[in-house]
């Protein structure tokens, strides 16, 4: 039995390394067009590599995927989270988890994950070529032929498994070979404005804002960053995730309304501020941020509301209430264009799911060949989420293999 894994990341890896332990006198074979293998475990959660979440129930796991929570539901329930822990602590790995639910290893060194998939791929046997690039396949006599410069590495393969993640050369192949793949497009980015209220806040943080973007059912809700290009953090994550194709389609133009203070409403908000009248009476209004508001964002936004510096908390009349309310629970910013998430290199798209059984992640179109990680339309917000679906993919698909 010969199978050949094409791409050599988290998903490749973990798909040979099962297949080889399962089937202990099989010819597998990892083809990685690249000088180095598992590069993006090397450089994941700023060089620590983000393992996976600690999100144990299957059910709560999938809402963390944009695309492909549905089909996941089964996977994750037959390898999930608790599985890949145990996976790595049984080869010595132990992991750690951090406030916000993302695991990683105990060293905070992503060496440690790629040395322990490299010893364990070494010791089931697997064999490893860099370098070698892959333009097609062939499929006769029930066997698996893939062309490319390196002649010697054509085949015959009994099955394949393609995890080259968004790699637009393959999914042109796999779709020269029959299969329908979703165009691609970003997923995980931040947004880029220029507006005079942020002037100077890079780094200033919210831990709950409330965003949406009007006229669509995109909306989010978490930490809120300030960066030098624009607006950051959880929430803004999660809105480009869900939003990855309607925003494409927009060309990222967009208006986006910022709640500061969570869910609370610009009437609810204006109540509250006019109960600061009395409390706080003669303390200067711009000087004495409230809710919790970094002092330099509550000053930004006491400004765009019009409060002039020497106004006091008992002069704020009803017309700059109102102002200041609309400021803090619904102002509105312009969105012209994106940028990347620091490492997070995530794209929406891919193979078609609905040509995949995700009981093997083999293709319903042409038996013996599967997929795995971001080579299918599947992708998730920050977190450790997109390794756990490389995981599951690989380890599934790598027992199917062998079976």
């Amino acid at each position: 039995m010969r199978l050949a894994i094409i791409g050599g990341g988290a998903a490749g890896f973990f798909a040979a390394i099962r297949a080889a332990e399962q089937m202990p006198g099989a010819v597998v074979t990892i083809l990685e067009r690249g000088k180095s293998v598992l590069e993006k475990v090397r450089v994941s959660g700023g060089g620590r590599c983000n393992v996976t979440h600690a999100c144990f129930d299957a059910r709560e796991l999938v809402r963390h995927y944009p695309r492909g929570s549905r089909e996941l539901l089964a996977p994750f329930l037959r390898f999930g989270p608790a599985d890949t822990v145990e996976w790595f602590e049984s080869r010595g790995v132990r992991l750690k988890t951090e406030a916000d639910g993302r695991m990683f290893p105990v060293t905070d060194d992503s060496t440690t994950i790629v040395e322990c998939l490299r010893r364990a791929a070494q010791k089931a046997g697997v064999e490893l070529h860099t370098g070698v690039r892959v333009e097609g396949f062939e499929h006769r006599d029930g066997h698996w032929y893939l062309t490319g410069p390196e002649k010697h590495l054509a085949g015959p393969y009994d099955r394949v498994l393609v995890a080259t993640g968004s790699s637009t050369a393959m999914w042109d192949a796999l779709a020269r070979l029959g299969h329908r793949i979703v165009p691609p497009v970003p997923s995980l980015f931040t947004f880029n404005t220029k507006d005079t209220r942020l002037r100077e806040l890079s780094g200033v943080s919210v831990p709950r804002a409330a965003l949406h973007i009007p006229d669509t059912r995109l909306a989010s809700e978490g930490p809120l960053l300030v960066t030098h290009w624009g607006l950051s953090g959880p929430a803004v994550l999660r809105l480009s995730a869900w939003g990855a194709r309607e925003l494409f389609d927009i060309n990222y133009t967009f208006p986006l309304m910022v709640n500061w203070l969570g869910t609370t409403s610009p009437p609810e908000t204006a109540r509250l501020l006019s109960g600061f009248k009395t409390e706080l009476g003669k303390k200067m209004v711009v000087s004495n941020a409230q809710f919790g508001l970094p002092a330099r964002l509550w000053h930004n936004l006491c400004a765009a509301a019009g409060i002039p510096e020497t106004l006091r908390w008992a002069e704020l009349d009803k017309q700059k209430t109102a102002a200041l309310a609309d400021q803090l629970s619904a102002a509105r910013f312009s969105i012209h264009g994106k940028s990347t998430f620091k490492e997070e290199f995530v794209t929406a798209g891919g193979v078609d799911l609905r040509e995949v059984n995700f009981k093997t992640f083999e293709s319903k179109l042409f038996p013996g060949l599967f997929f795995a990680g971001e080579t299918l339309d599947i992708d998730a917000i920050t977190g450790g989420f997109n390794f756990q679906a490389a995981w599951t993919g690989g380890w599934i698909a790598g027992e199917a293999m062998a079976g």
